[in-house]
């Protein structure tokens, strides 16, 4: 029996020292809600937790960027919406003015309301989504994955081509309404296949966005178990470092009471 070196104290305070170390490991990840409070908590787990979290904001990124898009071709198809039914007014203007009845006074109103209309055509070409051209002669590049992979949309030429033939046309002659109802009918055509390439365009991103809003789902899903703490399993274990620490504390004082045991042999002297 000694009394410079107390053997099981040490122990006991050895003991009390990793109990309580684990007690405050356990209250920091119920406080935060996270199994990687620190680096050393999980390394690997840690490594591949930032990965995930950078392919997850990438992903919402080029999601962001597919919905722009998509709000895009719908405003670029609202537009040619009515494109359309300009040019389909131009048609029946067209003929309209092929009436060998009318005089050449009503023949020039005619030809006032079709110019107008090819004039708010030609206005329309111009037009613009968040400083971008809606009808530029190239198509729109859209981001569609994490990695930058790019996405071009076909483009629609709205200021040139069988359109601009047709709003240049003139129906105050009857000669001229003819030529000019076959450039008009030539640009419904058009229309009709740009139409339906912005459509394609956007039916291809919708489903885009949507396996985008899967694959970020799913990656939150893989991060959250490397990352996200078991609340149920972790207050069991911080329930059981508590038990410890008092135990541990218990006993301590217990192992520092030892040494009075020698004054009972000091005092038989």
């Amino acid at each position: 029996m000694v009394i410079n070196t107390n053997i099981a104290a040490l122990d006991a305070a050895n003991d009390l020292n990793q109990s309580n170390s684990a007690l405050n490991a356990s209250l920091a990840r119920l406080s935060t809600g996270s199994q990687l409070v620190t680096a050393a908590d999980n390394p690997a787990g840690l490594a591949e937790s930032i990965s995930l979290n950078a392919q997850i904001g990438q992903t919402n990124a080029a999601n962001g960027n597919v919905s722009n898009a998509i709000s895009f071709l719908q405003t670029q198809d609202g537009y040619l919406q009515q494109v359309g039914a300009a040019l389909d007014q131009m048609a029946s203007l067209a003929v309209e003015a092929q009436d060998g009845t009318i005089s050449s006074t009503q023949a020039q109103d005619y030809q006032k309301e079709f110019a107008a209309l090819g004039s708010y055509i030609s206005a329309t070409a111009l037009q613009t989504f968040n400083g971008v051209s809606l009808f530029s002669s190239a198509g729109l590049s859209v981001t569609t994955d994490g990695s930058g992979t790019p996405y071009v949309t076909g483009y629609v030429a709205l200021g040139a081509g069988n359109y601009s033939t047709a709003v240049q046309a003139d129906i105050s002659t009857s000669t001229g309404a003819v030529t000019a109802l076959s450039d008009v009918t030539a640009a419904i055509s058009t229309l009709g296949t740009d139409r339906a390439s912005v459509g394609a365009a956007e039916e291809r991103l919708q489903y885009t966005g949507q396996a985008l809003t899967v694959l970020a789902t799913n990656l939150t899903a893989a991060n959250s178990q490397i990352s996200d703490v078991d609340v149920a399993s972790e207050s069991t274990k911080f329930a059981k470092e508590q038990i410890l620490v008092q135990s541990g504390t218990a006993m301590l004082a217990q192992a520092n009471q030892n040494p009075q045991n020698v004054l009972k042999l000091i005092e038989n002297l």
